[in-house]
């Protein structure tokens, strides 16, 4: 499990009812994929060879209720690897680790832009999710 974001709850994050609005979790948790995502393979690199990700699915639950003011950090698990697709879960606690949150489940799979469908993971970042899936089932 790695940390992927950090940050605070702006009070224009909150809706009438003085809770986080459903579409900052979304924004908070992109935010952690693309972090998360780049450690597996970086931004410029696919970008070099017209390759990119695409969301296939996501699958948040709301756990705790968040409020303006409050300091949150998002760690995420690798839980599968496919051939071309990774699962991930996002877990988003206050800043003292006291209260989940919210989790986000995603599964995304790499995509070449140019013939826009789904393309294997190149070595690297396979070797790199490899090593994260590792650390997550022997974290010892």
């Amino acid at each position: 499990e790695m940390e992927t974001f950090r940050g605070v709850v702006y009070p224009w994050f909150c809706d009438f009812m003085g809770h986080m609005n459903t579409q900052f979790y979304c924004t908070l948790f992109d935010g952690a994929t693309l972090h998360f995502l780049n450690h597996v393979e970086k931004r410029g690199d696919m970008q070099s060879v017209s390759m990119g990700w695409v969301d296939v699915r996501q699958l948040i639950e709301y756990r705790h209720e968040v409020r303006s003011g409050e300091l949150l950090i998002i760690t995420t698990k690798l839980l599968k690897l496919g051939n071309s697709s990774l699962t991930f879960k996002h877990a988003m606690y206050d800043a003292d680790f006291a209260t989940l949150r919210a989790t986000s489940e995603h599964v995304v799979a790499m995509f070449s832009l140019t013939e826009r469908k789904s393309s294997p993971l190149g070595q690297a970042a396979r070797h790199r999710a490899e090593t994260l899936l590792k650390d997550e089932t022997n974290p010892h």
